[in-house]
């Protein structure tokens, strides 16, 4: 019975997995120093991320905690104490010390904010009459590793609250009169597939180190991997037996890695030349070089060398430094070279001009493989899609002359729920139905004492009370771009592509679904349906050809359609339609007039709460033909402005 319960615990051990080489020591490095800020591991479905971060637990190595504390406080450092451990310390009091090992905790995606953070504890106030706290899941990683998997999927509410913790340190609860304070310092480690969304900024800058993990594409390597997952599942006691030594030489590794950590030194030379190499790649942020330093002084010590090598700094640039090469979301990052010693002129020479041929190489592949895709489009995409003016200054104005920079709206939209587990908790009522899943237990056993019982309580249908919480309505965001001819005109398509892109990246900060309708030909069509997949947006957006009718209420029809199908999945999804046009349309739906159908269209849209935000791309001067924008205002309460 014992043996089953430890083939239960046993996990894939860290030394037998195969390859990953650059996630291993990431892993590793932020194991000796976790200052280094976690680790965000990205690659496909199926390549052992989960698996890597999982079997690190059987490597890290035991900590000294209070014995007596939920929060693993260390008792040794009062600034790494919880506020009750800290009275006790400050009383003279001798705290119990025991030894743990570093834990890997798990923060599922349906995680609420209230195990997320702490809350009271009910129990306690049943038997004693006490508001007392219940430790969160931050609680439990204090000191240890809290481990995401696809964080990029992790609701923003939950990342918030995380994002603060994470930067401070410190966990702060407010709960129905409770307040307490304490450390949550872990190594934070997400992992993710970027097919199904980009993570947000916020958060991917929280991670000091980032790994692209892909599968190996050798035979030699897959056959290996086959082996001894095959090899796990049939016996998995003697298959950790067999690498319980290499399991202990690692760990063995990190725990004499974090006793010189404080005597590794790096030289004024290789810091020069990481400072250099970062203006060089136009990384604004100062957490590049700190992080660099200090990976590769763990990289070094892991070695048990206590001086930095060149080739130690190589390897962590490669690690902290890719993921903060871009200033923009989907900006295309420079070229990452090693640096290289300064005295080396001649080589540098080269490598400059090798630079330059490279660069010049790219340009026109790429001017070449565009022109052979979009022939008769004129030279005005070719100039909108090469070198560094692809997409063109947007001034865009209100209609009453002022400045407009991008959409404006509140981060979130917030809707109001009743009885649904997820949100920021703003109050309470008593339940609309028979349907109980978000029980207020705290206010429930307030107004049961209110009502007269005494502990034990019994609480009874009278009594129960929910939650009224705050969460973020889910949005879709449709891109409705008119390629028409008439939008050839005066580089109108350059400025509609730059005014999409920019939503694009509105939308991927605000974690809205996005979907994208091309008005041009006979019939509009939805060329990418919703998604969060913001780089095919963006591709497709890019490569739309230009030409052809404007069916400007086929692109209308297509936007409601769309809606109500959306809304049929999520009845509080919010849909924000973007029209990028000149408001030109030739091409009628049903065969009436096309501005009847416009009109009945648009009053379809404000009927079924679509907002509608237009972009007039038509600009200043005379322009002959109808435009039907103004019929959009005025029916639809659609915003438009001006660019």
């Amino acid at each position: 019975m014992e043996k089953t319960q430890r083939e239960k615990r046993l996990i894939f051990p860290f030394s037998a997995v195969v390859g990953q080489e650059k996630a291993k020591l990431a892993l590793l490095a932020v194991a000796v120093n976790p200052l280094i800020g976690g680790v965000l591991l990205k690659g496909d479905k199926g390549t052992g991320k989960s698996t890597l971060v999982r079997a690190l637990a059987n490597v890290l190595p035991e900590i000294e905690v209070v014995a007596d504390c939920p929060f693993n406080c260390n008792p040794k450092n009062p600034m790494e104490m919880c506020d009750a451990c800290y009275e006790r310390y400050e009383r003279g009091e001798k705290l119990p010390v025991a030894r743990r090992k570093m834990r890997v905790v798990d923060l599922p995606l349906s995680v609420t904010i209230d195990r997320l953070v702490g809350t009271v504890d009910i129990e306690r106030f049943l038997r004693e009459g006490k508001k007392a706290l219940q430790p969160g899941i931050l609680a439990e990683a204090n000191r240890g590793v809290l481990y995401i998997d696809e964080v990029n999927l992790l609701d923003d509410y939950i990342a918030d609250s995380l994002l603060d913790s994470a930067a401070m340190g410190w966990n702060t609860i407010e709960r129905e009169g409770v307040s307490f304070r304490h450390p949550a310092r872990f190594i934070l480690v997400g992992s993710m597939n970027p097919e199904e969304g980009e993570l947000r900024p916020q958060i991917l800058d929280r991670f000091g180190l980032c790994v692209e993990v892909s599968t190996p594409m050798n035979p030699e390597d897959r056959i290996e991997i086959v082996k001894r997952v095959e090899e796990f599942h049939e016996d998995p006691m003697k298959f950790y037996k067999k690498y319980e030594d290499l399991e202990k030489k690692l760990t063995g590794r990190i725990v004499n890695a974090r006793k010189i950590l404080p005597k590794v030194e790096i030289s004024e030379d290789l810091l020069k030349l990481l400072a250099e190499t970062v203006i060089d790649l136009g990384v604004k942020t100062n957490r590049a070089e700190i992080t660099t330093v200090k990976t590769a002084k763990a990289i070094a010590a892991l070695d048990g060398r206590r001086k930095v090598s060149l080739e130690d700094l190589e390897k962590a640039m490669e690690l902290a430094l890719p993921h903060r090469l871009k200033d923009k979301p989907f900006q295309k990052p420079p070229q990452m070279r090693p640096p290289k010693p300064k005295d080396d002129k001649e080589h540098n020479h080269d490598h400059k001009g090798d630079h330059k041929h490279e660069h010049k190489k790219e340009e026109g592949g790429e001017g070449t493989n565009q022109g052979s895709q979009n022939r008769g489009t004129g030279n005005l995409e070719q100039n909108f899609r090469s070198s560094e003016a692809k997409i063109p200054r947007i001034e865009s104005r209100n209609l009453d002359g002022s400045e407009f920079r991008g959409y404006r709206s509140s981060r979130d939209v917030s809707i109001t729920v009743v009885n649904f587990p997820k949100g920021i908790p703003v109050s309470y009522l008593p339940p609309v139905n028979d349907r109980i899943k978000d029980v207020d237990f705290y206010n429930s056993l307030v107004w049961a004492v209110l009502n007269g019982k005494r502990p034990p309580i019994n609480l009874g249908p009278e009594d129960i009370r929910v939650r009224v919480r705050r969460a973020k309505a889910p949005t879709l965001w449709v891109l409705l771009l008119d390629s028409s001819g008439s939008m050839a005109v005066k580089r109108r398509i350059s400025i509609a592509k730059g005014t999409a892109e920019k939503l694009v990246e509105n939308g991927y900060i605000k974690k809205s679904k996005m979907a994208l309708i091309v008005a041009r030909g006979r019939e509009a069509k939805i060329h990418v349906p919703p998604t969060r997949s913001y780089l095919e947006v963006l591709e497709k957006i890019e490569y739309v050809p230009t030409g052809g009718k404007t069916p400007l209420s086929s692109a209308l029809y297509k936007l409601l359609l769309l809606a109500d199908r959306e809304r049929i999945k999520d009845r509080s999804l919010k849909v924000r339609a973007f029209l990028i046009t000149d408001g030109k349309a030739n091409v009628p739906l049903f065969g009436r007039r096309i501005k009847e159908e416009i009109i009945e269209l648009a009053k379809a849209l404000k009927k079924r709460g679509v907002e509608l935000n237009v972009y007039d791309t038509t600009g200043r001067g005379i322009n002959p033909g109808l435009s039907y924008i103004p019929i959009l205002k005025e029916v639809a309460g659609a915003k438009v402005y001006s660019v």
